[in-house]
């Protein structure tokens, strides 16, 4: 992510505003990043969903290990494997 195409060959499209929900450190990771790459955070997203659509890897080893940092910073813990098994928390 983060090489930039030349003016002629960018894609126009229409971009929605959205609300979804995210785990915290997760998020937290996700903005560090963002600021790391100096890109928003709807762009890195984007990036890694067409990526992600694609069957690629949308990080390079030095990113991968800016996210290992990051994660360690924001206590986050959660893989892969743990994907469509959380449980949210009870709402007080």
């Amino acid at each position: 992510m983060g090489k930039s195409k030349k003016p002629d060959d960018r894609k126009t499209v229409e971009r929605v505003q959205t609300g979804i929900r995210i785990e915290k450190r997760m998020l937290k990771v996700l903005k560090g990043l963002a600021e790391c790459l100096d890109i928003t955070l709807g762009d890195l997203v984007e990036g890694i969903v067409l990526h992600a659509f694609e069957g690629k890897s949308p990080f390079s080893p030095d990113t991968l290990s800016r996210i290992e940092l990051l994660k360690q910073l924001y206590g986050l813990d959660l893989s892969a494997q743990d994907s469509h098994h959380l449980v949210e928390r009870d709402r007080k």
